[in-house]
């Protein structure tokens, strides 16, 4: 380890007070870590014995899978001691042993389930009991989390006995390397991680609009023209800039075969991801008679969707997709191809001679059909090579292919729908496990998508959704978090989107829904932590840092309650819209929203702040805090949990990434406020949103009306110009307006127009701060 990462390793514990990050010298002060495993086991037994690994200890490992286990070990304890073990075949005293198969496991859980382990620490040995060899592996990794990491010679492992066994069998973690390309040292290490914390699924995103990541031979012009574009997007989509440089890699089919092998020995499973009919720009730039125009094409410099897609009336497309999977086959031995299938634009496809005559001939409803031709054919390909296929929840649309594998990103819903068919569902959706998110909302957070998803957030999600009966659930095979790359450009920044978000993750999918306990995780990811440190990951540090909830007081008003887990941090806040310090007033109860003004609050240890502070705006109205009403629920990856964010004294921000915003994709708002009893309104008014090339629109109409009783109501107020972008607010004065209720009706906007981004979906709607005063 260099001097460099030592030092960061040490400011890291310090920062979050931990002690046990020194050296230590000879065995006679070996140190001992405390127990501490993340995902929780399923049973843990603390035993009175310790283990002393030192330099006479031996790895004992018999089969070929076990012996690379155990130089996996070898590999990790040579960073803290600077030796290695000798491995042999047998032995008795002093051992670490690692041993695979059926019979190996000893009072087992579920017998014959994969990835099963047994771990047992005694005084003169340890072993380590695998169902399979990707059990004793899993083993091998709680194993390491028993190690102090810290350097030493010798080591005390405390006594345990574990049995433990996986929740759900697909645990994945995506990477996009079409939007920002990441070299093979990364990719590796992005495994490394993943294994370390139980994943065994890397879901490798190799093609997109803005680049083409795979040699694939037949086709060299995927190399030289599909894998770079002449400039990439800068800031946010609305703000139309660009850098002016020349942008591309891909990855060799050497690399490739490289990464499967190092995935392979580590239990991972790489699914390469290869986007169909859609996200095809690249490939269309290369070889233009693929498309429905036949082009000109451009390698795609900007995010978003692309309306050039994959003409599904040209058999050449057919078979230049067949011939690229051929090759990809050859290269990822696993069950499953991913072929994409998302966000494929109909635009083309209803002017295209080809397609229509597609759809003519084989008999097809509409171009839903059509689409669910294409997905159908390259699986009858891939079924006939004994491979199948997972797609994003869109291919659900004009009938699902027979033996597909759903992942179900757009919310739940697709998810629910897939498994009700009796098809494989890997859960992925976006307001729970997508890691492009913002995390914290600081304000020195780096540029993302939008969204707010907090280790929190990640660490709540239940993969299993409570619609389906107990027959419907076991086609709920996992989930996976995603990594898209438009605003990572490198390793360091993807490190720190991911870690520590995918730890909770890890946990999620490994441990009993029963034993998750979000308190007792953080205490457990304090002291792995230093782990991540000795890797150097640059993972955020955002859990520790202060949060505050806003809620209701029981009192018709609004306070905020503030928390952090910081070992000894203390918090200040403010109320005059100045910076805390240490020396500010410190916080102990929860604290009112009285006057339209700022609330500030930081956590301090040792008088020096600790991450981000929390900083929250209010606008105090008649309507702050009271009690809303809504005729249909929001859309889930929209939805702040309650209505009350409507009405709770905070505007959401444009970037619309503090879960203040309440979304329909499609659909209408209706609210009714309760004031509780007569009040004077003077105002009314809301906060809309209107970011059209993310979909978003401002409503078609808005109007307000009030009732006495709540079920007679009066029109006061209607709307239908929305001018300009980003936030748009409304604000109508009343007069001679008393009323209990007040309702307020959003219209969506509809479908979108053609000719726009995301032509013919749903738009989205979003609508804050309902202003009554």
């Amino acid at each position: 380890m260099t001097i460099k990462k030592l030092l960061h390793m040490a400011a890291c514990c310090a920062a979050l007070g931990f002690t046990a990050c020194s050296q230590t010298g000879d065995s006679s002060t070996a140190p001992k870590a405390k127990v501490s495993i993340i995902p929780l086991p399923l049973r843990l037994t603390t035993v009175a014995d310790s283990f002393l690994l030192d330099k006479q200890t031996v790895l004992v490992a018999a089969s070929p899978e076990d012996k690379q286990t155990a130089a996996l070990f070898n590999n990790f304890l040579k960073e803290l001691s600077g030796y290695e073990l000798k491995i042999q075949d047998s032995g008795t005293q002093n051992t670490i042993v690692f041993k695979s198969g059926p019979e190996e496991i000893e009072n087992g859980i579920t017998p014959g389930l994969k990835e099963t382990y047994a771990l047992k620490v005694s005084k003169d040995n340890i072993t380590v009991s695998g169902d399979d060899a990707a059990g004793t592996f899993y083993g091998m990794q709680t194993l390491i989390q028993l190690v102090p990491f810290q350097k030493a010679k010798a080591f005390w492992i405390a006594g345990v006995d574990i049995y433990d066994q996986p929740r759900f069998p697909y645990r994945g973690l995506h990477l996009d390397v079409g939007r920002h390309f990441f070299p093979v040292e990364f990719i590796k290490k992005y495994i490394d991680l993943m294994a370390m914390h139980k994943m065994n699924t890397f879901h490798w995103h190799l093609t997109d609009d803005q680049g083409w990541r795979i040699e694939i031979k037949k086709y060299p012009k995927l190399q030289e023209v599909a894998s770079r574009r002449k400039e990439t997007m800068l800031g946010h989509y609305n703000d139309q800039k660009y850098d002016g440089k020349p942008y591309g890699g891909f990855y060799t089919q050497e690399q490739i075969r490289d990464v499967v092998k190092y995935a392979t020995e580590r239990h991972v499973t790489v699914i390469p991801e290869i986007e169909m009919p859609g996200h095809a720009l690249a490939a269309l730039t290369a070889y233009p008679h693929l498309g429905c125009t036949g082009g000109p094409y451009e390698v795609g410099t900007r995010w978003g969707v692309y309306d050039d897609v994959y003409c599904a009336g040209n058999d050449s497309v057919f078979t230049f997709n067949q011939d690229v999977l051929d090759e990809v086959m050859l290269l990822f031995p696993g069950k499953y191809i991913h072929i994409g299938g998302d966000e494929s634009p109909k635009v083309r496809w209803e002017k295209c001679p080809k397609c229509q005559k597609r759809i003519k001939d084989e008999g097809l409803k509409d171009e839903h059909a059509l689409q669910s031709y294409f997905i159908q054919r390259i699986e009858k390909y891939l079924n006939s090579k004994g491979r199948q296929i997972i797609g994003w929840d869109e291919i659900l649309e004009g009938g699902l292919a027979p033996n597909a594998t759903v992942m179900s990103w757009r919310g739940i819903e697709g998810g629910i729908a897939a498994a009700r068919q009796h098809h494989n569902v890997i859960m992925t959706p976006g307001n729970y496990v997508y890691l492009d998110h913002y995390q914290s909302q600081g304000k020195n957070e780096p540029l993302a998508i939008g969204g707010f998803t907090p280790v929190s957030e990640v660490y709540s999600y239940e993969p299993v959704p409570d619609e389906l009966s107990r027959e419907e659930s076991q086609f709920i095979r996992g989930a996976q978090g995603n990594v898209w790359t438009e605003y990572m450009k490198n390793s360091e920044h993807v490190e720190y989107m991911v870690y520590p978000r995918a730890i909770a993750l890890a946990e999620v999918l490994w441990t009993p829904r029963e034993k998750k306990n979000y308190d007792d995780f953080l205490e457990r990811l304090k002291t792995h932590l230093p782990l991540l440190a000795m890797k150097g990951v640059n993972y955020a540090k955002h859990v520790f840092e202060v949060r505050g909830v806003v809620e209701g007081d029981g009192k018709g008003g609004v306070q905020v309650k503030l928390d952090s887990k910081l070992d000894g941090g203390k918090i200040t806040f403010t109320l005059d819209s100045t910076a805390p310090t240490a020396a500010s007033a410190a916080y102990k109860d929860p604290i009112p929203v009285q006057r339209t003004g700022v609330v500030r609050a930081a956590v301090f240890q040792d008088s020096k702040q600790y991450g981000n502070e929390f900083y929250q705006a209010f606008v105090l109205h008649k309507g702050v805090g009271k009690i809303v009403s809504l005729a249909k629920q929001p859309h889930q990856s929209y939805n702040p949990g309650s209505p009350f964010s409507l009405v709770n004294g905070i505007e959401g921000v444009k970037a619309y990434n503090d879960n203040q915003w309440t979304g329909y994709s499609g659909d209408n708002l209706e609210a009714v406020v309760d004031m509780g009893d007569s009040t004077e309104i003077k105002e009314v008014g809301l906060n809309t949103l209107s970011f059209k090339d993310q979909w978003i629109y401002p409503p078609k109409q808005v109007t307000f009306l009030v009732s006495a009783d709540g079920k007679s109501y009066k029109e006061v107020y209607k709307e239908t110009t929305f001018d300009g972008s980003g936030i748009i607010k409304l604000r109508h004065a009343l007069t001679d307006v008393k009323a209990r209720f007040v309702k307020v009706i959003a219209l969506n906007a509809g479908k979108i127009p053609t000719g726009a981004q995301g032509a013919g979906n749903p738009a989205w709607l979003f609508v804050d701060e309902i202003i009554i005063n």
